[in-house]
């Protein structure tokens, strides 16, 4: 979805937990695209004093305040011809959701203290963490803007939903760290390895990056083992090891077991009704119903 999203100026909102990567994904989508040969401009909405946010995003004119002693391009005049990532979006006061509202409305921004208008050429890609719906009825976050910046959605699950990522993004980290701590790590002994594939990494991507950094440090050999993860990862209180599960190193045959085992239990706190169960385990009905007789559940 990204990558056909790449090639158009169609405004995108990447959603996801912190930790997923959806500033990773921002870059794909810029330097996959059209306008890869233009900047990429980053702007996390929620580390910019209220004060100074304006001004940052819009630019100024010269005497608009005190100290504005020059002209000043803002962060979209920056992105010009190519993209401006608005991180955390859902962070951004009201006063400014107007006035984002008219940008991609009119494709164009005012400075501050400006009677003159610019037009851009600016593609839009936005984040968030925050569930915006729920914004929206709080009246936290402009409805019209919600609509404008959710034209094309990509939803990045949490890497507990997608293990089967986990030994790919581990290989990547051991790569990138062995360059920047000058180490020698091939790899990660399969007992470690099932522990890390079991944990809930409620941190996502960066934790599991983190993780992975502290291991190589600890580690003085060439195989990152057990004891070389932090306590939390080794016993991990949320989900109690089960060795039936992980005695291997098929990551479908693990799916099988704790599919059916979260689908059993999902129909157990329901009553067995299905709608429910599907809710909870966030799947489509048609889709539990399929697992429902591909796993011989009885109901």
């Amino acid at each position: 979805l990204a990558n056909k999203a790449a090639q158009y100026k169609t405004t995108i909102l990447i959603l996801g937990d912190s930790g997923t990567g959806k500033e990773l994904i921002a870059r794909g989508i810029h330097y996959g695209g059209m306008r890869a040969a233009g900047p990429l401009v980053p702007v996390n909405c929620g580390g910019i004093p209220e004060s100074l946010l304006e001004s940052e995003l819009f630019g100024y004119k010269k005497g608009a305040f005190t100290g504005a002693d020059h002209n000043k391009n803002g962060l979209f005049q920056e992105a010009e011809g190519g993209t401006i990532f608005l991180d955390e979006i859902g962070e951004l006061p009201i006063s400014l959701q107007v006035k984002l509202l008219r940008v991609l409305q009119e494709n164009e921004v005012r400075p501050v203290g400006d009677s003159k208008s610019r037009q851009i050429d600016v593609r839009v890609i936005a984040a968030t963490s925050k569930k915006l719906e729920e914004e929206v009825k709080k009246g936290s976050f402009r409805e019209d803007l919600y609509y404008r910046v959710n034209v094309m959605t990509v939803k990045l699950p949490p890497l507990s939903e997608r293990t089967e990522d986990i030994p790919l993004l581990c290989q990547h980290f051991i790569g990138r760290f062995n360059e920047i701590l000058d180490k020698g790590i091939s790899g990660i002994a399969p007992d470690a390895m099932s522990r890390l594939l079991e944990y809930h990494w409620p941190g996502n991507v960066r934790q599991l990056g983190n993780v992975i950094e502290r291991a190589m440090v600890i580690a003085d050999d060439s195989l990152l083992l057990p004891e070389h993860f932090a306590a939390e990862l080794i016993y991990n209180d949320r989900h109690t090891r089960n060795d039936t599960v992980f005695e291997g190193l098929s990551l479908k045959d693990a799916q099988i077991v704790v599919e059916k085992k979260l689908i059993t239990q999902a129909l157990d706190e329901t009553g067995g009704n299905r709608t429910r169960a599907a809710r909870l385990l966030e799947i489509s009905h048609p889709s539990l119903l399929t697992k429902i007789k591909a796993y011989g559940i009885d109901l």
